[in-house]
C-alpha cells in the first residue's frame, strides 16, 4: 500500500467511489451538486459546484468554479445546463482563486446567462480577480524570458528547457481568454447568502494570491477549493512576479483557519472526492510538509544547494518540462520557509543561482 493509500484510510468518503456522469450531477446536501469535468493535464479533473440560490427575487443557481475554456467543458457546460438546474438560470459565478482551471469559463458562463433584467456576475477575491485580469490580457503569461531567467536563478541549466519556457506564449490566456470587465468582491469573514444559507468566505494563501473557500454552518459543508484537497499535497510556489515570498510559511498558516470548523465537516475539494475528517487531513498536510523541510534541511548539509538541486528529494517520480515548472516553484518554496526561518542562508554564486546552505552556529 502507498502512502497516499494508507493516509487516505484515515478518510471518510461518504460517497465511497461514486462520480458524476459526464454532463451530470449529484446532490451532496439540500440545494448542493456536484459537478466534475475532465481536464487535458496530469490532474485530469476538477470538480465543480451547483448551489440553489436567490437573487433579487430569482430563483436560480449559482456555479461555484468553472473548468478551462476549451470546446469539451463548454459543452459538458450545456449539458448541465439543460438536464442538472430544474429548467432555472444561473444567477452567479463564484470562482474560489485565479488559476484556470477555476476561473477560464467564468467569462462565457457570465455572459451566456445575463440578460437585459439581471447580470449574472462574477464574485470572487479582489487579488485573485486583478491577477486573472492581467494574466487573461498578457502574451507572456506563465512564460517569457523573465521566467526563464527565474528560473535560471534557482539552478535550471538546460538550454532546451529554458528555451521552450522562453518562447512559451499565451499559456494562461489559451486556458483564459477573457475575465469579466466587472465584478462582486469577496472578503475574508464576508458572509454571502446563497439561497436560504450564510457562506462564509474563509481566505487562503500560499497556493493562489487571495484563494475564498466557503463554509455553511447550517449545511456543515466546506468549499475548499485547492487548500485542502484529500489525496494530493497542494501545490505551493514562488514564482517571479513575487521572487521573495515565503508562499509555504503562507500556507501552513492559512491552514490553521480551517481547524476550528467542526471534525464531521463535509468537505468538497477541488480535485478528489467530497471527504470527511478535515481536522486529521490538515495534519497529514502539516507532517506532510515538515517531513519535505527536513529532507531539505538533510540533503543542503553537505553542499550549498539550488532549488533545482532539491527536486529529486522532494519529487520522488520522473516530471517532464510542464510538471517541473510548477515543482521548482514548490522547492523554491520550501528553501524560503527554511530561509525566512533563519536554519538557512541565501548567496548567489558566480553563475548568478541562488544556493542555500545551513546557517553557521
Amino acid at each position: 500500500m502507498s502512502v497516499s493509500d494508507e493516509l487516505e484510510r484515515a478518510l471518510l468518503y461518504p460517497l465511497a467511489d461514486q462520480l458524476p456522469a459526464p454532463g451530470g450531477s449529484i446532490e451532496l446536501a439540500p440545494g448542493v451538486r456536484w459537478v466534475r469535468m475532465a481536464l487535458p493535464f496530469a490532474l485530469d479533473h476538477i470538480n465543480l459546484w451547483l448551489l440553489r440560490d436567490q437573487v433579487d427575487g430569482r430563483d436560480g443557481w449559482t456555479v461555484v468554479d468553472t473548468c478551462i475554456d476549451h470546446p469539451e467543458s463548454r459543452a459538458l457546460w450545456e449539458q448541465v445546463f439543460a438536464t442538472q438546474l430544474d429548467g432555472l438560470p444561473v444567477l452567479r459565478v463564484i470562482v474560489t482563486h485565479m488559476h484556470p482551471d477555476h476561473v477560464g469559463l467564468a467569462h462565457w458562463i457570465c455572459a451566456r446567462w445575463s440578460t437585459p433584467e439581471h447580470e449574472c456576475r462574477l464574485w470572487m477575491s479582489a487579488t485573485d480577480y486583478m491577477n486573472a485580469r492581467y494574466a487573461s490580457q498578457v502574451v507572456n503569461s506563465f512564460g517569457g524570458e523573465r521566467l526563464a531567467d527565474y528560473f535560471q536563478s534557482h539552478g535550471m541549466a538546460q538550454a532546451d528547457d529554458l528555451d521552450q519556457i522562453r518562447n512559451r506564449k499565451s499559456y494562461y490566456r489559451n486556458l483564459v481568454p477573457d475575465v469579466p470587465p466587472s465584478y462582486a468582491r469577496l472578503q475574508d469573514g464576508q458572509q454571502v447568502r446563497i439561497g436560504r444559507h450564510g457562506w462564509r468566505c474563509i481566505s487562503g494563501f500560499g497556493h493562489a494570491p487571495e484563494h475564498m473557500a466557503l463554509y455553511c454552518e447550517a449545511l456543515g459543508v466546506l468549499i475548499s477549493g485547492d487548500m485542502v484537497l484529500p489525496r494530493i499535497s497542494t501545490n505551493v510556489s514562488v514564482y517571479e512576479m513575487e521572487p521573495e515570498a515565503d508562499a509555504l510559511s503562507l500556507f501552513l498558516d492559512s491552514l490553521e483557519r480551517y481547524l476550528p470548523l467542526p471534525a464531521d465537516t463535509l468537505v468538497l475539494p477541488s480535485h478528489g472526492k467530497p471527504f470527511k475528517g478535515l481536522h486529521t487531513r490538515i495534519q497529514q498536510l502539516q507532517d506532510h510538509h515538515r517531513d519535505r523541510l527536513a529532507e531539505v534541511m538533510a540533503a543542503a548539509q553537505g553542499r550549498a544547494v539550488s532549488a533545482y538541486d532539491m527536486l529529486p528529494v522532494l519529487f520522488k517520480r520522473p516530471l517532464d518540462l510542464h510538471q517541473i515548472t510548477f515543482a521548482l516553484g514548490e522547492s523554491v518554496a520550501h528553501l524560503h520557509r527554511l530561509w525566512y526561518g533563519g536554519q538557512l542562508v541565501r548567496r548567489r554564486d558566480p553563475q548568478g543561482v541562488w544556493r542555500f546552505s545551513p546557517c553557521a552556529d
